[in-house]
């Protein structure tokens, strides 16, 4: 049985980690078609930045400092978004060149003073109790937890096999076959110490090189959730973000 979140979202409100990372710095590729002139993280969504709604999300359960992880087209975040939104103190973490979303977390290590951080995925949203989260984090001992979703195609985002503890034994990040199952919903709490296992000044992905060594370490984790998901990855989930919030 895997872990799970209270119903509702009970948290909010409850003071989390103070600090939270967000990974906003990648090239888009596949959404280019529609947001070519900014990053996906700023794409206008029912009028807004994108970004912005993740803002409302770390405010609601009292996080006070986001540090975000910029690359591709880096200059027009601060530019638009500033040194704060509302209570939340805005920082950024510049790339040079493209470090993938293992060594964005490496470089923007040395702007965060937690002993555990809070990570999300600047293209997607998630409405995960972050309370609950950061308290089966600390339950568990795990050096890495991740928040999971049902769906009923996995193929989309990396699928994720569990045991009955909610230890991830199994991480996809391309799956090949479809059918239902656990997704990663990019919402994240780590251990400042995975930050040290990242090789510096290169590109690494937390999919493809970090997850698949925790799983083998045995220290990555699972926190289930039916919180409301969309990413806007490709111009189809875009378009159907428009009315999600």
């Amino acid at each position: 049985m895997y872990l799970e979140s209270p119903s509702g979202v009970s948290g909010e409100g409850s003071q989390v980690l103070r600090e939270s990372l967000i990974l906003a710095g990648g090239l888009g590729t596949r959404l280019r078609a529609v947001v070519s002139d900014r990053p996906k993280p700023m794409a206008e969504v029912a009028g807004r930045p994108f970004i912005t709604f993740l803002f409302d999300q770390l405010l609601r359960f009292g996080v006070e400092r986001a540090v975000i992880c910029v690359g591709h087209l880096g200059e027009y975040v601060p530019a638009i978004l500033g040194s704060r939104y509302n209570d939340l103190e805005l920082v950024y973490s510049f790339e040079q060149t493209p470090l993938g979303t293992g060594g964005a977390l490496r470089n923007a290590a040395k702007l965060v003073t937690e002993p555990r951080i809070l990570a999300l995925n600047g293209d997607s949203f998630c409405n995960v109790d972050l309370q609950a989260l950061e308290e089966v984090h600390a339950r568990t001992g795990a050096a890495m937890t991740l928040a999971v979703l049902e769906r009923s195609d996995r193929r989309r985002a990396g699928a994720i096999s569990l045991d009955e503890s909610g230890r991830v034994v199994a991480f996809e990040s391309r799956p090949t076959t479809s059918g239902p199952g656990l997704i990663n919903a990019g919402v994240y709490v780590l251990n400042s110490q995975v930050i040290d296992l990242i090789p510096s000044e290169r590109k690494v992905s937390l999919e493809e090189e970090v997850f698949p060594l925790l799983v083998e370490r045995r220290e990555l984790y699972a926190f289930h959730t039916d919180g409301r998901f969309i990413d806007i990855g490709v111009p189809a989930s875009y378009q159907q973000a428009q009315t999600f919030f």
